[in-house]
């Protein structure tokens, strides 16, 4: 399973209703998407099973910040990672200001 979870850290709030997509990222083939919930999560893709490789998450951060009259310098943020064991949990959590991100393997 594949999950995500997006914080404001300029406001120090979940970014809620930020649309990310799920690709396999050697051909960048759409897996799914959807939008995060008002906690600021996407708990699955509607995937059934993923397989061991690289895949690539992709926000649409600038609706968000613009929807807060706030300009950004990251329009889109995009993550590849790589799934050696797809029998587990992959979280990725993403934090967002308007002039930075960083992120790391979650649980």
């Amino acid at each position: 399973m594949i999950s995500t979870h997006i914080l404001d850290t300029h406001l120090g709030k979940p970014a809620a209703a930020v649309t990310v997509k799920l690709f396999e990222a050697a051909n960048h083939k759409l897996l799914g998407q959807g939008q995060t919930d008002a906690d600021g999560r996407l708990k699955d893709f509607g995937l059934t099973t993923i397989t061991a490789g690289e895949y690539q998450l992709e926000y649409e951060i600038a609706p968000y910040f613009a929807a807060k009259q706030l300009k950004t310098f990251f329009p889109k943020v995009c993550i590849q990672f790589y799934v050696d064991k797809p029998q587990e949990h992959y979280h990725v959590p993403l934090l967002i200001s308007p002039f930075a991100y960083s992120t790391y393997r979650g649980s």
